[in-house]
């Protein structure tokens, strides 16, 4: 019934658009008078669907899953030092940042293990400028040999480094050539909090 009123409604004929299906002329006729077949094929269902722009739902596909509009991660009221180091107090709650779910999932990151924070400094510049809102994975706090950019806190300064194994100790730089650069550190002696994987910065 719902091919049916498409097809009237977009003033089509079942013949053409059987033909472009690549199937016999009165293949889509004979679905929709006789039931013959009696449910399309999955690969004619999205084709018709894209045809008439419309969910597969409609034409008897399964429901897509409800996403919801937008997602909130908190943000949190410290600056993550890309410079000697910022002391950080107890994070304070700022409020929420609002994220599109699409790009959440695309990076990976769960809405409820994740935070926002503003960077402070320029030692990693120009990959990160003073001002940048940085989204921060909580779940990835593993450092490896490749590294990665992450916020940790050191001798109760938080900062955002490029951090990566050194054997058995952590490598810890600035991707701003004039910073000096910091010596390796015992496992135990730096807090990871998570992988920086996303910035947002105000143009000027």
């Amino acid at each position: 019934m719902a091919l049916d009123r498409l097809v009237e409604a977009n003033g089509e004929s079942y013949a053409s658009l059987s033909r472009m299906l690549h199937r016999n002329p009165a293949y889509l006729q004979q679905y929709v008078k006789r039931g013959t077949p009696r449910l399309l094929a999955e690969r004619d269902r999205k084709l018709l669907a894209g045809y008439f722009r419309v969910d597969e739902a409609v034409l008897g596909g399964p429901e897509r899953p409800a996403i919801p509009a937008v997602a909130q991660v908190r943000r949190l009221d410290v600056a993550a030092s890309a410079g000697p180091g910022g002391l950080a107090e107890d994070d304070r709650l700022l409020g929420g940042e609002l994220f599109d779910p699409r790009l959440l999932a695309s990076l990976g990151v769960r809405e409820d293990e994740s935070a926002v924070l503003r960077a402070q400094g320029d030692s990693m510049s120009p990959t990160i400028e003073n001002g940048d809102r940085m989204l921060i994975d909580e779940r990835d706090r593993k450092v490896v040999t490749k590294g990665g950019i992450f916020v940790i806190r050191m001798d109760g300064a938080l900062m955002v480094k490029r951090v990566a194994r050194a054997g058995e100790r952590i490598a810890i730089t600035s991707d701003n050539a004039d910073f000096p650069p910091i010596l390796p550190r015992a496992p135990d002696e730096v807090e990871v909090l998570g992988r920086v994987v996303w910035l947002s910065r105000a143009l000027r």
